[in-house]
């Protein structure tokens, strides 16, 4: 029986990728470095706000840091204008929390950003753990933060399930030898996962409930 599951971020719980696409570019143009494409900046998001930054900038990288920075600064004061849930979340979220699923989120996306994200659209699911970037904790896939979360929870691992949209998570969740969920809608394809390791997929959230509560 699974009573938690742990969600992934960006491309999985939000389409957060408007506003990564907006605010890195920002950042850029700062710097006078050339823009990247929305499909660009799609491919570079998995493993954390530099590592986004490091990709974006090419063979700037003597600029990687101070873009970071900024990108990290601008980031913070976004009004996630451009972000939004994916069709039949909040039914599916709702679903969960009412057989008593507890809830928890690690993402590699900064924690100050992770935050205000989470506010504004999740607070009302009530997650258990929200854990972004800090200084605490190694950014997926490294099991670390995953460990800690199935700690708080009280539950063994075999009574969760990893939900995530990219690569880093099918990796996280093999590494902490969770089941893992890869799911469709969000920024990596089917065939992409597959190299990755995936072997289970969801098309939508509706699905997803489904085979959780199975």
């Amino acid at each position: 029986m699974i009573k938690a599951v742990i969600f992934d971020l960006d491309g999985t719980l939000l389409n957060t990728l408007g506003d990564i696409y907006k605010v890195l570019n920002q950042s850029l143009e700062k710097f006078n470095l050339p823009k990247v494409t929305y499909e660009d900046a799609k491919n570079f998001i998995g493993n954390g706000a530099k590592k986004l930054v490091e990709r974006a900038v090419g063979n700037r990288f003597d600029l990687a840091q101070e873009v970071y920075e900024y990108y990290a600064e601008i980031f913070a004061k976004c009004k996630n204008d451009a972000t939004e849930l994916f069709e039949g979340e909040e039914q599916a979220l709702s679903a969960l929390v009412n057989a008593g699923v507890k809830l928890a989120l690690i993402t590699n996306k900064p924690q100050n950003a992770t935050s205000a994200v989470y506010t504004k659209f999740l607070a009302e699911f009530k997650f258990s753990e929200v854990l972004g970037q800090t200084e605490y904790y190694p950014l997926k896939p490294n099991p670390t933060s995953t460990f800690e979360v199935l700690k708080r929870l009280g539950v063994k691992k075999q009574e969760c399930v990893f939900v995530g949209d990219g690569e880093t998570d099918v990796q996280t969740a093999k590494a902490a030898g969770l089941r893992c969920i890869s799911v469709l809608w969000g920024y990596r394809t089917r065939e992409q996962l597959e190299v990755a390791g995936a072997s289970e997929f969801c098309e939508n959230f509706s699905e997803l409930a489904d085979m959780i509560l199975d």
